[in-house]
């Protein structure tokens, strides 16, 4: 699914113009990476938590040149589920019937 797939869903949802949805999702997207930025988690009750985690420093290779490059300490983005999200993936019945089709 991609953003205008997922604008299109909420907005049949909940009868809102598609540019106010897509308004409030982009907001929404600025503010996680504000916060983020800002070194502030965000927390999402039920759904997860978007955090930054230190990525130590560490020696790296520039393959091409044949030489060691120090890559130093730095922050990424991460998100964590809830469990509640957790549970409702893993017990999903469309998942298991596409896993079974694989098989």
């Amino acid at each position: 699914m991609r953003k205008a797939d997922l604008i299109a869903r909420i907005s049949e949802k909940t009868g809102v113009p598609k540019v106010d949805v897509l308004v409030s999702l982009e907001s929404f997207f600025k503010e996680v990476k504000d916060s983020l930025a800002e070194g502030e988690n965000v927390y999402i009750r039920g759904f997860g938590s978007f955090i930054t985690k230190k990525r130590a420093k560490k020696i790296g290779r520039n393959i091409k040149k044949n030489v060691a490059i120090e890559i130093p300490e730095h922050h990424i983005p991460a998100f964590k589920p809830a469990k509640v999200f957790v549970e409702c993936v893993k017990s999903s019945k469309v998942l298991s019937a596409k896993s079974m089709e694989d098989a």
